[in-house]
């Protein structure tokens, strides 16, 4: 190698590692923002750009925290990243204000996009531990949300969204709530493929409420030690509810009591039920030993909305559904029309002969 050989090598040595000269870097890179315990979880989000992770050290943080950037993810370092209400007085129009552990909030005119939750425990806030409102194609992943005032996970408004690989427990109503809103009647919201797959949910007034959407899928899910497993609700508004598929789900000894409400009554022993829904399949599930005396105990149970709707073309086929009681199927839509119970293996139902 000649002396010209070694100066041109030296050189660029000294260019690559001063960084004279070298590409430069994509100011759009993601970046990961590391927050631990006693640091402000709202701060990295606020300072976040769309496609950072804001990551978790494992601890114990009494904050909430509101998300509106699309494509962020929010992650934790598993169970021992615990988020937990902040003592005190919470500003006004914050997520902590209004009693939730975790917010994603888009608008009607921009639903906030990408955003993934992920891998850590929501506790013991006054509402809901995750609450979403006008998104689309958010994923909630290996959260565990328990012993929250309402709900553990719930959204409205929202579409593609994917709740999977979920702990959802001891929360006052649902585990998991999916709804088209919950402050004004409207029609149904089209879910274009929500899918609610492979969560544990117990000790809840409801497993699952599905509530006024189409086109959602709840699948192998499991739903036990709740006073009810998965409530499908429809009603007179338009669009209907329903297009929605319930399959390979384990539904059992759901028998817990919990009291009426001002529109429900008192809950027990109910594995699914569907009240006022349209061309609803429930397929492939193991349903058994959902034993109460409610009008909504039983396997799989049809039944008119609360303000007196009947179901329509909704198929329960090829189901385990044993030792329920009053009845493993039940029928108790007289006014529903287009209803088939199919190949299901069980063994006393309501009328006689569903079996």
């Amino acid at each position: 190698m000649t002396r010209r050989h070694i100066t041109l090598l030296g050189c660029a040595v000294l260019l690559a590692s001063t960084g004279i000269g070298a590409a430069p870097a994509d100011a759009a890179a993601p970046t990961t923002h590391l927050i631990g315990p006693g640091q402000s979880i709202q701060d990295a989000v606020d300072a976040a750009r769309p496609g950072d992770t804001v990551q978790l050290a494992a601890g114990t943080y009494r904050q909430s925290v509101r998300i509106t950037t699309p494509g962020l993810t929010l992650r934790g370092s598993g169970a021992d990243t615990v988020l937990r209400p902040a003592p005190g007085t919470a500003a006004a129009g914050s997520c902590a204000a209004d009693g939730n552990g975790v917010c994603v909030e888009g608008t009607r005119e921009a639903p906030v996009a990408g955003v993934s939750i992920r891998s850590l425990a929501l506790d013991g806030y006054p509402r809901n531990g995750l609450w979403a409102a006008w998104t689309d194609r958010l994923t909630v992943s290996g959260v565990a949300s328990r012993s929250n005032g309402t709900w553990g996970i719930a959204q409205e408004r929202s579409t593609r969204s994917l709740l999977t690989g979920n702990s959802v427990r001891d929360n006052g109503d649902a585990g998991l709530f999916v709804a088209n809103t919950v402050t004004e009647e409207a029609g149904a919201t089209d879910t274009l493929g929500t899918r609610i797959e492979g969560n544990e949910m117990s000790g809840n007034r409801i497993g699952a409420t599905v509530r006024r959407v189409r086109n959602l899928v709840v699948e192998a899910n499991a739903i036990t030690g709740n006073c009810a497993g998965i409530f499908l609700v429809g009603d007179e508004s338009t669009p209907r509810a329903g297009a929605l598929t319930v399959r390979r789900n384990v539904v059992s000894a759901n028998n817990r009591s919990c009291p009426a409400t001002a529109r429900l009554p008192r809950i027990q022993g109910a594995g699914v039920v569907l009240t006022g829904t349209e061309d609803t399949l429930v397929e492939s599930n193991t349903i058994r030993g959902n034993v109460g005396a409610t009008p909504f105990s039983g396997g799989v149970v049809l039944f008119k909305s609360v303000v007196g709707v009947p179901g329509t073309g909704n198929v329960i086929r090829g189901n385990l559904v044993l030792g329920n009681s009053s009845a493993d199927l039940a029928n108790r839509d007289t006014a529903g029309t287009g209803n088939r119970f199919d190949a299901n293996l069980c063994g006393v139902s309501e009328p006689a002969g569903l079996c």
